[in-house]
């Protein structure tokens, strides 16, 4: 499928900065990029800065003095992800079988505090017999218990504050569900992205746990087609792909953020058509 993604960030800035961006399409061997483009308004010097895995991309730019800019990113992506059955998201893999990479997502981070969930998820999901039902369980429990509401978070807000106080936003439901995970030791990482569908749109934050050797994605938000995903980056949490990084002062103006399919054929899969029947791989 093909989805045609557009960005676009208006900056006031008061002093020199310098600002890292995580805006553009990632690439891997499910998500291939058939153009883009990158401009900025007024002209600046741009550099792209690939991620530790290969797959994200982050552009760093510096303004100087008092100034107003845009940056705007536009891009084709030609998404092929893949459908795993339930027969191999049976398979949990253990940690002494689990490669550096995802050892990795297993650990307690900033945002994402497993070592101080591991009573509440032992409790609630330790008897569900395999990775995958645990994770859906999860995923089910997030959606159920935590009210999504728009402005009550900030930048600041854990999965401990979010456990605490019941509400959120995408953001704040996937770092939820990747600290449950950790803390019943199934590797998960965060995912930002284009989403197809959102309303109002905007950037979006979910999830993937590793299991059964595959990174399958979740959204406890449960807002958009799990096929309508463009992908940014990976990271521990948030603080590993935000958005945009800002070392200086600066105010944000304005963001637009746009997701469509060109593809006639597109038909969305929501999470209830996947549930308990088979996964979905960004991978």
């Amino acid at each position: 499928m093909v989805f045609e993604i557009l960005s676009e960030l208006q900056y006031q800035v008061y002093m020199p900065t310098t600002f890292i961006f995580s805006i553009q399409a990632g690439r891997s061997d499910s998500q291939t990029i058939l153009e883009e483009s990158l401009v900025t308004e007024p002209a600046l010097e741009t550099e792209e800065i690939t991620g530790p895995e290969g797959g994200s991309r982050f552009i760093r730019l510096k303004v100087n003095g008092n100034n107003q800019f845009t940056i705007r990113y536009q891009a084709r992506v030609d998404i092929d992800y893949n459908i795993i059955h339930q027969r191999r998201l049976a398979q949990t893999v253990p940690v002494n079988k689990l490669n550096a990479d995802e050892l990795h997502y297993l650990f307690p981070s900033r945002y994402c505090q497993s070592d101080k969930l591991q009573k509440l998820a032992s409790k609630e999901f330790g008897q569900i017999e395999t990775a995958y039902g645990k994770v859906s369980a999860i995923t089910e429990w997030i959606y159920n218990n935590v009210e999504y509401t728009t402005g009550t978070t900030n930048s600041s807000t854990s999965a401990f504050d979010t456990l605490t106080e019941r509400v959120g936003v995408c953001r704040d439901f996937a770092h939820l569900g990747i600290a449950l995970c950790r803390a019943l030791t199934i590797p998960a990482r965060y995912f930002t992205g284009y989403a197809y569908g959102l309303k109002p749109p905007d950037f979006h934050a979910c999830f993937e746990a590793h299991i059964g050797g595959e990174w399958i994605f979740f959204d406890p938000t449960k807002l958009v087609p799990v096929n309508g995903l463009v992908k940014i980056a990976n990271g521990r949490d948030a603080a590993d792909a935000a958005v945009a990084s800002i070392f200086g002062k600066a105010s944000s103006r304005s963001v637009i953020v746009q997701c469509n399919c060109s593809d006639p054929d597109f038909k969305p899969i929501y999470f209830s058509d996947t549930e308990n029947q088979k996964g979905l791989s960004y991978h």
